[in-house]
């Protein structure tokens, strides 16, 4: 039998071909986008419920210290003078306290009902991550989107580390102020325990004292003088960095106008350095002084 040339066949399988394919783009976008949207619910659930579980671990902590030193002082009260009526104030800051605490816990016990245990909605997510990170394998993607979504999942790891950094370093700074002003009130309160008659100089000159040593302490320990001249330091490397790109001299005086995708590739690699540089030299002043590295460099008088 001869063949009609005007047999459209192969044409209309191209096309079925086209549209299964595009339909199946089309539900791999919407699974991509179903998917991305449950980890960011699992997240912001995770979040919800962590902060809840702060709350009632901090109420449960402050109703019983309140309640263990309105106890305790009743019964140094009753024993060293033997009227408890002596502690009543203390006792009316603890019930103040209490009364708040509860209030807190109720309403964190409230406001969780709706929301899953920690353990479960850490499950969650690590399943809703998982099926996410499945579906960018599935969909393979070329080498520059690849190298594209890894750059975003580094920013989350980055933003992940350096929030986790920060909540360490306010707990160690925090602990360490009270080491700090723990050891000079013991001092200034040994100074006053002399049996002597106080004098408002007296008075006076161990207040200043006090501060003195704190302020020395937070100097030493802080290091802001440090902190204030490499920073100062950064920033003019990176502002003489701007002049010279916008004027074209120093390092770019060698580019032209064709060539300005060049010049803002360089400035943004020297700008890298200054803000790496910098990086550094934070590390080494939060680094404790005898662990400090021999090689840093010391601010100017």
């Amino acid at each position: 039998m001869a063949r009609d040339f005007d047999d459209d066949a192969p044409r209309r399988i191209g096309d079925a071909d086209e549209l299964v394919l595009a339909r199946q783009r089309d539900a791999d976008e919407r699974i991509y986008v179903v998917t991305t949207n449950l980890v960011i619910d699992a997240q912001e659930k995770l979040a919800q419920r962590r902060r809840l579980d702060r709350i009632w671990r901090a109420g449960a902590a402050l109703s019983w210290l309140s309640l263990l030193t309105a106890v305790i002082g009743t019964g140094i009260a009753w024993l060293t003078t033997g009227t408890p009526a002596r502690f009543v104030v203390g006792d009316l800051v603890c019930g103040g306290l209490l009364l708040m605490s509860l209030l807190a816990l109720v309403g964190v016990r409230f406001a969780g009902r709706d929301v899953p245990t920690l353990q479960r909605l850490e499950a969650q997510l690590a399943s809703a991550q998982e099926s996410l990170w499945k579906q960018k394998a599935k969909n393979n993607p070329e080498l520059e989107d690849r190298r594209k979504l890894y750059r975003e999942e580094v920013t989350t790891a980055v933003e992940q580390y350096q929030a986790d950094s920060r909540k360490y370093r306010r707990i160690h700074n925090g602990l360490q102020t009270l080491i700090m002003i723990g050891s000079a009130s013991t001092t200034t309160i040994a100074a006053l325990d002399t049996g002597k008659e106080l004098t408002w100089q007296s008075v006076t000159l161990t207040a200043i004292s006090f501060a003195i040593t704190v302020a020395a302490m937070f100097t030493g320990y802080y290091k802001f003088r440090e902190r204030s001249y490499f920073l100062q330091q950064t920033a003019d490397a990176i502002e003489e960095e701007a002049n010279a790109v916008r004027l074209g001299i120093g390092p770019y005086s060698e580019y032209g106008r064709s060539q300005e995708g060049e010049a803002l590739k360089l400035f943004t690699q020297r700008v890298e350095e200054h803000r790496n540089e910098q990086r550094r030299r934070q590390q080494q002043l939060d680094q404790p002084a005898d662990q400090a590295s021999p090689t840093t460099p010391s601010a100017p008088a």
